[in-house]
């Protein structure tokens, strides 16, 4: 979700691929110097069944936003844990869904691209964690995925101002994540 004081010059449902618009993933608010984009990646699935469009939906969206002319606020829940550290327990989930090779080499190959994890800029160590199972008491154990991010373009680095998972917020399985910008 966007909330703005400000009034955005567009506001974009999709990226214009009718298979991925169909399941009401993203939308992108215009600003005079920066664009705002909500995404929810999909899950690459039980089994890996939604592996192969998880990432044609990956390869698309960052052909999206590199298509774009202005530097990319990008907040969502990208549905991968990127580092061991992003995950409580690494060992026992390498390659099931939100954490295979192929999901995390294409979040690496992203952020190489010119982006930003705004979190890790102020949050070096792990433990910190943005979804947990409603299973076996995964919060109150704190066994739980950093799969939200609030990643920017590079251009925009330097007007971050903190960026923070708001891991005590209850009423979903799902934390909060945020970023301030001047």
């Amino acid at each position: 979700m966007t909330l703005t004081k400000t009034e955005p010059l567009s506001v974009k449902f999709g990226m214009g691929i009718h298979e991925f618009d169909d399941e009401g993933r993203m939308i992108t608010c215009e600003f005079s110097d920066f664009n705002v984009i909500n995404v929810y990646f999909p899950n690459a699935g039980e089994g890996l069944k939604r592996l192969d469009f998880k990432l044609s939906f990956n390869k698309a969206f960052e052909q999206y936003v590199n298509s774009l002319p202005k530097p990319s606020i990008i907040c969502g829940d990208f549905n991968v844990a990127h580092e061991e550290i992003d995950i409580a327990r690494p060992k026992d989930n390498v390659n099931h869904a939100g954490f295979t090779p192929q999901e995390r080499e294409w979040f690496h190959h992203f952020l190489g691209m010119g982006f930003v994890d705004t979190y890790r800029m102020f949050v070096k160590e792990g433990g910190h964690y943005s979804w947990w199972s409603y299973r076996f008491h995964a919060r109150e154990k704190n066994i739980g995925w950093r799969i939200d991010y609030c990643v920017i373009s590079e251009k925009l680095k330097d007007r971050v101002t903190s960026a923070d998972i708001l891991e005590s917020v209850m009423g979903s399985d799902h934390a909060p994540v945020t970023l301030d910008i001047t």
